[in-house]
């Protein structure tokens, strides 16, 4: 460790203290003025030049609204179609008559345990949000849940969804590390699943019991609208088949993509369908064409009413897009000072087991630089040469790795603001929802790494 370690960790924690007093002190700043102003002053105190720094803010803001932008704002589309046509009225119907209000959190998990196989967190987030939204808001209505109905359906689909992501491929993180360690796709995915089933269930239905009577969280009134328009004629709903298919289908072609990489040849022309109709933007393009087509065109919908219902739906996001983008460049303004660097050289002081170190390294670096995929990818490079020894269990490693790169979720994250926004949270609900809930997943993970690695090894 140098000096020059100390002083960049120094500043990237001073930094996201800096940035949480802006937004819940007396001055109360916008998220996305923080978040910006909080990019500069570390950028300099840094010293990147002004130059650089510019270019930083604005491909990091750039690159993630590329990448989750897009996808949010079509996801709105999407969930405003599906609420005016009463399709998510309808499911969410048809999930509170067959489940109790004591298994629901359950059965909410289960959906995005599906959902999340081939979806990013985010994305699986933007899809879900039409059904948490309309099953919270008739639970809420129609029972004496103490607490919050969005948290208690809520948390389980964020438990659910951040594992997946950080567990199991064909998830970026865990392919990351499986390309890096040069380890067996198929062993990872069953310890993934393993090992993600009792995280999903102490940071999802038992976490979200604890924390659901102690939080008030109520979406803003414009999203709740747009996600679930109550009161359509159950006459004129789509059949639960069609409702369910016209929901899933992004996710439909997201998953065939997902099994069309682990079982077809690189370079096969179907590869290369399912790779385009897979990508999230593409999915979620075509499932908001397909879904204006067979629940408006084809039913004789009116097609200004549509245009017009869908120019409304972007409206509510828009906030959430621009303080996502805020939370992109924050994030690549520390990749780019080099703060990974230096918790990497943190780490090499320690002597622990791989399995341990792994974990370690990853969660430092998710933490300090907000993405867990640099996060993934240092962890992986600094442990590739220890990869061949007898005693290591690759696969376990791949799986700590991605387990260490969920902790503490917190305000350098884009998906911390995804969820804070759309849910309508403050700064401590957030920490004490996905912050948390990530965190009990990552440490579940470890100790599930640990666990298997002391039974005989799957391949």
């Amino acid at each position: 460790m140098t000096h020059t370690d100390w002083q960049l960790l120094l500043i990237a924690l001073g930094g996201v203290i800096f940035l949480v007093a802006l937004i819940v002190s007396r001055l109360k700043l916008h998220p996305l003025l923080a978040l910006l102003v909080t990019s500069v002053v570390v950028g300099l105190l840094t010293g990147m030049s002004q130059e650089q720094l510019i270019k930083s803010i604005t491909s990091g803001a750039g690159g993630t609204l590329g990448a989750v932008g897009l996808v949010v704002a079509l996801g709105a589309m999407l969930g405003k179609i599906l609420a005016d046509s009463g399709v998510t009225e309808g499911i969410s119907d048809t999930i509170l008559r067959r489940t109790s209000t004591r298994m629901l959190p359950w059965a909410m998990a289960g959906a995005a345990f599906v959902i999340g196989i081939p979806m990013f967190f985010e994305v699986g987030l933007v899809v879900l949000l039409p059904l948490i939204f309309s099953v919270a808001r008739k639970l809420q209505t129609s029972s004496s849940l103490r607490g919050s109905a969005y948290v208690y359906v809520g948390v389980p689909v964020i438990a659910a969804l951040a594992a997946m992501h950080g567990m199991v491929p064909p998830h970026p993180g865990p392919l990351t590390a499986i390309a890096s360690l040069n380890t067996s796709i198929g062993a990872t995915m069953l310890y993934g699943f393993i090992a993600a089933v009792p995280a999903i269930v102490l940071a999802g239905p038992i976490y979200g019991r604890i924390i659901t009577p102690r939080l008030k969280v109520q979406p803003e009134q414009a999203l709740i609208d747009q996600f679930s328009t109550p009161g359509t004629d159950p006459g004129q709903r789509p059949g639960l088949g069609l409702s369910l298919l016209m929901a899933l289908l992004p996710a439909f072609l997201m998953l065939f993509h997902a099994l069309a990489e682990l079982f077809l040849p690189e370079g096969s022309s179907l590869l290369q369908i399912t790779s385009f109709v897979g990508a999230p933007a593409i999915a979620m393009l075509i499932g908001v064409l397909v879904a204006a087509g067979v629940l408006v065109y084809a039913r004789h919908g009116d097609p200004d009413t549509l245009r017009n219902s869908l120019s409304a739906s972007v409206k509510p996001v828009a906030n959430v897009l621009l303080i996502i983008g805020g939370g992109g460049a924050f994030q690549h303004v520390l990749t780019d000072a080099k703060v990974g660097d230096a918790i990497v050289h943190l780490s090499q002081q320690f002597s622990l087991s791989p399995l341990i170190l792994g974990w370690f390294i990853s969660m430092l670096l998710s933490v300090s630089t907000g993405s867990a995929t640099v996060g993934i990818v240092g962890a992986a490079g600094l442990l590739a040469p220890l990869v061949g020894a007898e005693t290591l269990n690759a696969p376990l490693l791949a799986l700590s790795i991605g387990s260490g790169s969920l902790f503490f979720n917190y305000a350098n994250h884009a998906g911390f603001w995804l969820v804070k926004e759309s849910f309508g949270m403050t700064m401590g609900e957030a920490t004490a929802t996905i912050s948390i809930i990530q965190s009990i997943v990552a440490v579940v993970g470890l100790a599930m790494v640990l666990l298997m690695n002391l039974l005989p090894p799957l391949v």
